[in-house]
């Protein structure tokens, strides 16, 4: 199963990241470093890691229950609509070609359970899941997933015309110890430590959903 290969239509969304631009509050290298290191240290990323880490885990286990569990989590988490669209969006893309490419037993049932309640699906924990059928170990699938997400953010600073191609490789190289310590932590965290604390970032997403223009979807 090549899980970094599947399409997911991530480049769609910013993550509030068009409204911060908007107000003047994302402006340069600088303030989008510091932006995408809050939300891959104690946002949404943290969020994810979290989520990610109990759904390989749930799924190593064929733990099925457990792992519907982590995803009602997962998508219940979301501080706004555009946030949750992103998740789900994604999720569903994500779990809907795994299934057609890579039949599998533990996500045939997972999906199967989905499918008859209704729900929505939190791309963390798809991935986390698919991961853990595929045999990548849960570090590593942390690893790609976290530095995944910043690499989509930085494109969305390039395509809002926050930063060049140059800022945005040295914004990357930037955060590879934040990326770092955030797997360390999500490997090692409580699991009633699970929560995110950036509020900007999730003002700026109830902003996005009102702005006039609008380049990303989220």
């Amino acid at each position: 199963m090549a899980v970094a290969r599947v399409p997911a239509g991530s480049f769609a969304f910013s993550h509030s990241l068009a409204a911060a631009a908007a107000s003047g509050a994302v402006r340069d290298r600088y303030s989008l470093q510091l932006r995408l290191s809050a939300i891959v240290g104690s946002g949404g990323g943290r969020i994810d890691a979290d989520i990610l880490r109990d759904a390989h885990q749930a799924s190593s286990a064929g733990d099925i229950g457990g792992l519907a569990e982590v995803n009602l989590r997962g998508v219940a988490f979301r501080a706004t609509a555009e946030t949750r669209l992103e998740t789900t969006t994604q999720g569903e893309a994500f779990l809907s070609t795994c299934l057609a490419a890579w039949p599998n037993p533990v996500f045939d049932c997972w999906a199967k359970g989905i499918s008859e309640r209704g729900e929505a699906v939190c791309y963390a924990a798809a991935v986390g899941a698919a991961a853990a059928q595929a045999g990548i170990p849960l570090d590593f699938a942390l690893l790609g997933y976290l530095q995944a997400l910043a690499s989509t953010l930085v494109s969305a600073g390039l395509r809002l015309g926050i930063i060049g191609q140059t800022d945005g490789q040295r914004i990357l190289a930037a955060l590879e110890p934040v990326i770092a310590a955030a797997v360390s932590g999500a490997l090692t965290r409580d699991p009633d430590a699970f929560g995110s604390a950036t509020f900007a970032v999730e003002l700026a997403s109830m902003a996005h959903e009102t702005q006039y223009t609008r380049l990303f979807r989220s």
